[in-house]
């Protein structure tokens, strides 16, 4: 079993920056490929960035690309998602998500584990 613990959120102006955390508890992180998602209110939940097992590699959903970045400390078990350049689009609770297998990663399905979500708010 694997438990998620995100932090970091909260309410920032247009242009701000946030960097969320995601804290796994285990000892098997590293083996672990690890995805950002976010909901905003009456919508579905969305990809937003993954992270292989071992960092090599990364992909994100378009309208984050080059604002956005993933990285991971498998030393302490920890994904996380810089934020740069936040817009009032950005405004949803993220959460974190992880599995253990490879393949698809860009559907809530993909995944076997979820944190319980931090409230990231843009104002413009």
């Amino acid at each position: 079993q694997v438990q998620l613990v995100e932090s970091g959120g909260g309410l920032v102006q247009a242009g701000d920056s946030l960097r969320l955390s995601c804290a796994a508890s285990g000892r098997t992180f590293n083996s672990l490929s690890m995805g950002w998602f976010r909901q905003a209110p009456g919508k579905e939940r969305e990809f937003v960035a993954h992270i292989s097992w071992s960092g090599s590699s990364t992909y994100y959903v378009d309208s984050v690309k080059g604002r956005f970045t993933i990285s991971r400390d498998n030393a302490k078990n920890t994904v996380y998602l810089q934020m740069n350049s936040l817009k009032p689009e950005d405004t949803a609770v993220y959460y974190c998500a992880a599995r253990y297998y490879s393949g698809g990663y860009r559907s809530p399905r993909d995944y076997q584990y979820w944190g319980q979500g931090t409230q990231v708010t843009v104002s413009s």
